[in-house]
């Protein structure tokens, strides 16, 4: 029979949460670009409607 090495628990459950904090901060981050950018065309759009508004007379 082949000999393994075991780990506890502690050490497994560390090795996984390294493997997964790259991927998870990465989305994170995706998030928040994509939150942004969803203000940002909202923004324009209500930039463009003032400026409409504007150029018209009352």
């Amino acid at each position: 029979m082949a000999d393994t090495t075991k780990l506890s628990v502690e050490k497994a459950l560390e090795k996984i949460r390294q493997r997964d904090e790259p991927t998870s901060g990465t989305s994170r981050l995706d998030e928040k670009a994509d939150a942004l950018n969803d203000e940002i065309k909202r923004m324009r759009a209500q930039r463009l409607r003032l400026e409409r508004r504007q150029g018209k007379p009352d």
